[in-house]
């Protein structure tokens, strides 16, 4: 019905929007022509008249209904005060203003809305872990209810909650409480989360504020007490005149509040203390009973029950006790003492019924139990049973071992050499409890971090281990004397032993590798047979290299002697050529330095050989081979002497021909071998034996074939030669090159 109302206001709107309007007098209205009221709250139209000094105002609704509202007029202005704002003043309203015999009119829309405060959470009871709880939030007195959008979360919440939406009708007009409700069983996560229920009222065409409330609620999560437990010292047989003191704990939120009490024959139980701990001093035969302890919150409660005994005392005493604590491999004795009783029975036992591993000597009111050496096997709690007549006692003590003998032990992966990355390890050996040492390692004025990581050795199958550490690092000669030291912690508080901790500082010695290594000759590198020279080697490292100069030969390396880095060879032959090494090392590695030495060695034992003859026919070749030993290899000039014109060769190999010789070719030949460090001669005399004239083509060809089918070829090409020059002789164009 209402939705009916609303819609025809909205249709019939335009139509009271239609006033009359003279020229010089006009109305306007306020705040607007379209005003959202909340109801219950207040709302002011006014209606203003320009043009006219006292005009006369009325109001009505579009329907005639009633105003719902107290009109005020004064001067040119009318107000109409809606207080409070309820639904009767959903209407569309005209103010109408006269002056004299002109009239104008404006209306003004009032619609309606209720969303007055922010949504109420309420819990169905306290929140307790693992007890469902109903959670609702209200949003009270909404119009338009339909309009309102509602959401409900919990902080970090990863699983789906029950919720279903609650409608409470408030006062039968439309305006209605509406909710929602969640179910979900709290856990201790859930302390302190936020609990938020967001409410939208999202009418985008009426203007007001807020469209959007929400309501966070942080969550307070409460525990019943449970775990209960009751703890008691010495334990809860005592002897008449002692103390016992029983400690209660229990878990629960709020803390709970603990409440002592002794259980009684047939009466309620007699309270004794508020307090978690109570103790009972001096205590006498009456006071043994069942106490109970009652842990309470307002959440619930929780109970546990202890029987203490007391009896007549015996003394016992054991030494050193009550505990003791031993190194693995030490003599260990522990005393049990009986006063009062002239021949008490002794015996001896572990807590867990295990082996003594000790031999029990009985005298008297004694009893000892040695053990030598302790072991690990022997550490438990020893218990001394001593009994005289009906009455019995035990006393006990409680062993614990160690093992921290020795200071811990660094080693070097090798000599610390300048840039090569050195291994450290530090083990401490013999170590129990192992998990409990606490190893260190730090290099003095270290700046940077070191790549450290632990190692474990089984040393003798026992569980005495060997712990340690390795730590990596590139030594720098900033490292040489400083500082490099392994800490170890055997941190056992509640066992009395010394010392605790044990530490090794050992100082660097860094190496650095040779360098600026040279090795050098004098005078030259290049020298002649049989000159001196001095080679000599020389390093700038730290500490001081040793020195060893090498020969590389086929055989391999000949090592020489070089007192202080010299070799010194007094004349020089071509064998002592080749490649000399020096080595420079010491403990941080070594530098090679090579070089090459040369001995040139000038022409001798020359040979010269020709080749058919001496004496050679005219037409022949002549091959002249000259041999000699030199170094480096010598060049070889053949002349020809007593001529006008000399003709030249030059030979890298030693081999001269003289092709197609003429008598002309006959005389008296030199050789010169040289080189740049000398030179080598010899001499040699040819022969040519001329053809005669009347010799035909036919016999000449016959002598060709009964030599050497190339000289003859050789003599043709002379003839063609000899014919081409008109008679004149020369050598080859090749040969007339001069030196």
């Amino acid at each position: 019905m209402r939705g009916h109302k609303l819609g025809t206001v909205l249709a019939t709107n335009l139509l009271w929007m239609v006033f009359a309007v003279s020229e010089d007098m006009n109305i306007e209205v306020g705040p607007s022509s379209r005003v959202a009221a909340q109801i219950g709250g207040s709302t002011k139209l006014t209606c203003t008249v320009t043009g006219c000094e006292a005009p006369t105002f009325s109001w009505r609704t579009q329907i005639d209904s009633p105003l719902g509202g107290k009109v005020q007029n004064q001067g040119t202005k009318s107000t109409l005060t809606m207080d409070p704002v309820s639904f009767e003043n959903e209407h569309s309203y005209l103010c109408t203003a006269s002056c004299g015999s002109k009239k104008v009119e404006r209306g003004i829309l009032v619609e309606l809305y209720s969303f007055p405060r922010d949504p109420e959470i309420e819990m169905s009871g306290p929140l307790i872990v693992g007890s469902p709880v109903t959670v609702t939030c209200k949003v009270p007195k909404v119009y338009p209810s339909e309009r309102l959008e509602m959401a409900f979360w919990k902080e970090d919440s990863h699983h789906p909650m029950q919720l279903h939406e609650i409608v409470e009708d408030v006062d039968g007009n439309n305006v209605e409480t509406k909710g929602l409700q969640m179910t979900f069983t709290p856990t201790m996560e859930d302390m302190g989360k936020s609990l938020t229920c967001e409410a939208k009222l999202p009418i985008d065409e009426m203007e007001f504020e807020p469209k959007e409330r929400r309501t966070i609620q942080r969550l307070q999560v409460n525990i019943v007490p449970k775990n209960t437990i009751i703890t008691i010292t010495p334990s809860n047989t005592v002897q008449e005149g002692d103390s016992v003191t029983m400690t209660c704990s229990s878990e629960g939120l709020p803390q709970p509040q603990i409440f002592w009490s002794k259980k009684q024959d047939d009466e309620d139980p007699l309270p004794l203390s508020k307090n978690a701990t109570f103790t009972l001093v001096g205590t006498r035969k009456e006071d043994s009973g069942t106490y109970m302890c009652e842990a309470k919150n307002q959440f619930g409660k929780s109970k546990k029950e202890v029987e203490i005994t007391v009896v007549k005392p015996l003394t016992v005493d054991i030494s050193p006790g009550p505990k003791i604590t031993a190194q693995i491999g030490d003599f260990v004795v522990l005393t049990c003492t009986m006063m009062g009783c002239e021949a008490p029975f002794f015996s001896w036992r572990t807590q867990i019924d295990s082996p003594l591993w000790g031999e029990v000597h009985n005298e008297g009111t004694k009893s000892t139990l040695i053990m030598n050496p302790i072991g690990l096997q022997n550490e438990h709690f020893y218990l001394c049973t001593a009994s005289c007549g009906d009455k019995k006692m035990e006393k006990g003590v409680k062993v614990e071992l160690y093992s921290f003998p020795r200071d811990p032990e660094i080693e070097m992966s090798g000599p610390l050499i300048v840039g090569s990355p050195a291994t450290v390890t530090c083990k401490v050996p013999k170590v129990y409890p192992l998990d409990r040492l606490e190893m260190a390692f730090w290099k003095e004025d270290s700046h940077h971090p070191m790549q450290l990581h632990e190692i474990v050795e089984d040393a003798d199958g026992d569980n005495l281990e060997t712990k340690g550490l390795q730590m990596t690092f590139t030594p720098t000669m900033e490292d040489m004397g400083k500082s490099l030291t392994c800490e170890a912690k055997l941190p056992i508080d509640e066992m009395e032993f010394e010392p605790k901790e044990r530490r090794t500082i050992q100082r660097l010695q860094v190496n650095m590798p040779p360098k600026d290594t040279r090795l050098t000759v004098f005078p030259s590198d290049s020298i002649k047979e049989g000159d001196s020279v001095t080679i000599s080697c020389t390093s700038g490292d730290v500490p001081k290299s040793q020195i060893i100069l090498r020969k590389k030969t086929e055989m391999g390396d000949r090592e020489l002697e070089s007192p202080a880095g010299v070799h010194f060879i007094h004349a020089a032959q071509l064998e002592d050529a080749g490649v000399y090494e020096c080595e420079s090392k010491n403990e941080g590695g070594s530098e090679i330095r090579s070089l090459t030495l040369d001995v040139k060695v000038p022409p001798r034992n020359t040979t010269i050989s020709i080749h058919p003859s001496r004496t050679v026919l005219e037409g022949e070749n002549v091959t002249i081979t000259c041999k000699t030993f030199s170094h480096p290899p010598a060049v070889m000039v053949l002349k020809k002497v007593d001529v006008d014109n000399e003709v030249t060769m030059c030979s890298q190999n030693g081999t001269f021909t003289l092709y197609h010789v003429t008598p002309d070719d006959t005389g008296v030949y030199i050789i010169d071998v040289s080189n740049e460090v000398g030179n080598d001669s010899g001499q040699i005399e040819i022969s040519v034996m001329e053809i005669p004239k009347y010799f035909s083509p036919q016999l000449l060809a016959l002598y060709c074939l009964s030599s050497l089918i190339i000289p003859a070829i050789g003599m043709v090409i002379y003839f063609a030669r000899k014919a081409n020059h008109k008679g004149s002789y020369s050598l080859v164009d090749a040969l007339k090159s001069k030196v």
